[in-house]
């Protein structure tokens, strides 16, 4: 059941906007770790690559894949921030639940753990 009474709240208050903010940062920091992982990963050998014979490149770049690391680890760090000071402040049914960044943190664990276990 929803609450039927008067809104108080005129504006969110310093933490909350802080957590937006952070939660805006963590996802553009993902954004660019997308863009380093396309030049730090492996070339994919296609059929058309093999069959002129052009040279494929078969291993991480190892400087590239360490900005990789800094990157996820830095928006992970921010969207838990994220996710406490909204834990906090949050107290109605009505504010919100932050599933985003709830998603962006498993997603960097996962794609973390990937690179530990497929980087040489």
């Amino acid at each position: 059941m929803a609450w039927q009474g008067e809104e108080r709240r005129s504006e969110d208050d310093f933490w909350v906007k802080i957590a937006r903010i952070l939660a805006v940062i963590a996802w553009s920091l993902f954004i660019v770790a997308l863009i380093v992982s396309h030049y730090a990963a492996p070339e994919t050998d296609f059929g058309l690559v093999r069959y002129h014979d052009l040279e494929v490149r078969k291993f991480w770049i190892k400087p590239l894949t360490t900005y990789l690391y800094i990157t996820l680890w830095t928006a992970a760090l921010l969207s838990y921030i994220s996710v406490l000071v909204n834990r906090y402040r949050a107290r109605r049914a009505t504010d919100n639940r932050n599933f985003y960044v709830k998603l962006l943190m498993v997603i960097i664990v996962a794609w973390v753990t990937y690179l530990l276990l497929h980087v040489n």
